[in-house]
């Protein structure tokens, strides 16, 4: 059932006992967004908690400081920018189909929750969350601002995406007033990188291949290359969207290599040439029009790059005939 960001706000102050859900292997969004709507519940007398895969990484580690530490018997479960059940990082596989609120902004979002509250033209889960914690009357802090900046910052590459609108960058303004040290958030998310990250992305550079005449480039990061480099899971971030800067490259695409045999493909895109949402829907993810992702499984490096390179050339070909 879709609901309206009123209702969220109305069932939020009608109920207690929260666990706030985020997605397998965490970004800024769902960190950002659910520390916020943590301790907006806390701060109007909501006891909350938030379940995240292995603890946060370590440039997210300030969110910590935001909300309380709470032990309660879980009565309600939310997602938050968690697109379908399949994100679910391992340990929250317990609240599978019990997700009662799901507030999200993706195009692909499975609507598996018994209420959806999704704004699919918000450029982060953190707009839309904003805007419940306005309705739900909570305190608007300096905290809660740098929680929220940190979302909408991280899902805009600092503000740099096609997604970017009128009301992201005013709702960035509002945070801003109310304190948030933008300054500090974006140098740490954008212009700071461990030793180990700048290893493993010069890795990752010089494996990029192009193909289809240069508009499709893709690059590899392999378990090796995260052993050689002694990067870990959040060090990766952002870096699947280098392929998509060089010029002419309409799809870029980064295949990450996990245990266990399975591919995790992210895509990014030129949105007006080849949807990465709908690219990536062909093996069963999905995301937004610039900026997708899914995994495959039970295919060599080789296979799966092959399979998603002709996907690619044929949505781009079939755009170009439109």
């Amino acid at each position: 059932m879709s609901i309206t960001i009123e209702d969220a706000a109305a069932w939020l102050r009608e109920n207690d006992n929260y666990i706030i859900l985020t997605h397998k292997a965490p970004d800024g969004d769902t960190l950002g967004s659910s520390h916020a709507l943590c301790r907006a519940l806390q701060s109007i007398g909501k006891r909350a908690r938030i379940v995240t895969e292995c603890g946060l990484p370590r440039k997210f580690l300030y969110l910590e400081q935001t909300v309380s530490e709470q032990s309660f018997d879980a009565e309600h479960i939310i997602a938050v920018d968690i697109a379908d059940e399949s994100l679910l990082p391992k340990n929250a596989e317990q609240y599978r189909g019990r997700v009662e609120l799901c507030i999200d902004h993706h195009e692909s979002n499975s609507c598996y929750a018994a209420a959806c509250c999704i704004e699919r033209n918000a450029a982060a889960c953190a707009e839309v969350v904003f805007k419940i914690i306005t309705a739900l009357g909570a305190e608007l802090d300096r905290q809660t601002a740098s929680c929220l900046f940190t979302g909408l910052t991280t899902d805009t590459g600092c503000f740099r995406y096609s997604n970017v609108t009128a009301q992201t960058m005013n709702t960035a303004a509002r945070l801003v007033e109310l304190g948030c040290d933008s300054y500090k958030i974006n140098k740490l998310m954008f212009e700071t990188n461990s030793k180990q990250r700048i290893a493993i992305e010069q890795m990752a550079l010089s494996t990029i291949e192009y193909h289809d005449g240069g508009r499709i480039a893709v690059m590899l990061v392999t378990l090796d290359m995260l052993e050689k480099s002694g990067a870990d899971d959040s060090e990766l971030e952002g870096l699947s969207a280098v392929p998509r800067t060089i010029e002419g490259v309409a799809v870029g695409i980064t295949i990450r290599q996990k245990p266990e045999g399975i591919l995790k493909i992210s895509v990014r895109s030129d949105e007006t040439l080849c949807s990465a949402n709908r690219l990536c829907s062909l093996f069963g993810g999905g995301g937004h029009a610039a900026a997708g992702g899914c995994v495959i499984k039970d295919m060599t490096v080789d296979e799966a790059k092959a399979r998603l390179v002709a996907a690619a050339e044929d949505i781009l070909n079939e755009n170009k005939r439109g």
